[in-house]
């Protein structure tokens, strides 16, 4: 093993934590090819298979999951020399690690692009991952900062938010109910509904916004892609609920339109998340000051919409106002 490298490593344990050389190889921004022969190499230095495959599936051998367990403490041991090293060269010259929930790639390449223009020199990484995936990097230490609409609970992350989140109903234009003012929540149980997968950060609100009766609900399909979701919406699939940060450019154009709904927009937030025994690198903690400070501001001029909050006075809860 004394040949090996930490980019052999790092490769190994991409694809040992997706079980998946094609969805490693994406979150590397690799071939596929490459990250088959970085593994291979891997496992010529260690005289063992560290996969098996099983039918369609890859599975780690008993060397690959001892394997899995050591490249990590080494990961975390460079992570934690590059930290340290980090400490002495301040923001310029310093790598900002950051990851996002699929519906923030809407508008985090932005920011990133607005912090590096005031802090020439900083090397931007970032990545976009599920509910799941941006959960597991967070627990495996493997992202410095973190963006998402539902924070982990647990005392071993802090969460600070930093930007509204509005949810709103969508439709195609020519819909039945577009234009229709002050739609009853108990009327989109008749609409069919083309949703986000379950477990995922959008399928979590919908079932905090509708409550018990979200079963009441005509879900006629589940589709893991919100630009697929999209397309099926102005298609007249059915109608959505989305965030309106992945909309702002169909509603722009007129493909797609909002539908007034009492008690709509569901106002949310964006949070930065990081682990709470995490030492922040100074490029770390100067973007989540520039979150706090300006990152509400900036997305919603990235976004161009802002949508109007429901009072508080006369929010209700959405389970109590569907029909029993």
């Amino acid at each position: 093993m004394k040949n090996a490298t930490l980019r052999q490593l790092k490769v190994f344990e991409a694809v040992a934590r997706h079980l998946s050389f094609s969805r490693a190889a994406e979150e590397l921004h690799l071939s596929q090819p490459a990250v088959s022969i970085q593994v291979r190499k891997l496992e010529e230095h260690a005289g063992l298979a560290l996969f098996e495959q099983l039918g369609k599936k890859i599975h780690l051998t008993p060397a690959g999951v001892e394997m899995l367990h050591s490249s990590r403490i080494i990961i975390q041991q460079f992570s934690e020399v590059e930290e340290a090293m980090a400490q002495f060269k301040g923001i310029a010259g310093g790598k900002l690690n950051v990851a996002v929930i699929s519906a923030g790639d809407y508008f985090l390449p932005r920011l990133l692009v607005e912090f590096a223009r005031r802090h020439a020199g900083v090397t931007l990484d970032f990545g976009v991952c599920n509910r799941e995936e941006l959960l597991s990097q967070i627990n495996d230490n493997l992202t410095d900062l973190a963006i998402m609409g539902r924070p982990p609970l647990g005392p071993d992350t802090v969460s600070e938010p930093f930007a509204p989140h509005p949810y709103v109903v969508v439709a195609a234009p020519d819909h039945p109910l577009a234009g229709k003012k002050r739609i009853p929540l108990s009327r989109l149980a008749r609409e069919h509904f083309v949703v986000r997968e379950k477990g995922s950060d959008t399928w979590n609100s919908m079932q905090e916004t509708f409550g018990p009766h979200l079963t009441q609900l005509h879900i006629a399909m589940e589709i893991k892609s919100t630009e697929t979701i999209k397309q099926a919406v102005m298609a007249g699939m059915g109608v959505s609920f989305l965030s309106a940060h992945t909309v702002s450019r169909e509603l722009q154009v007129g493909s797609l339109c909002v539908l007034d709904v009492q008690d709509f927009p569901v106002m949310l937030h964006w949070y930065v998340v990081h682990r709470r025994n995490k030492r922040l690198t100074p490029v770390a903690q100067a973007f989540k000051t520039f979150l706090m400070s300006d990152g509400g501001a900036l997305i919603e001029q990235t976004i161009g919409y802002r949508p109007q909050p429901v009072p508080a006075r006369v929010r209700r809860s959405a389970g109590r106002v569907l029909p029993g």
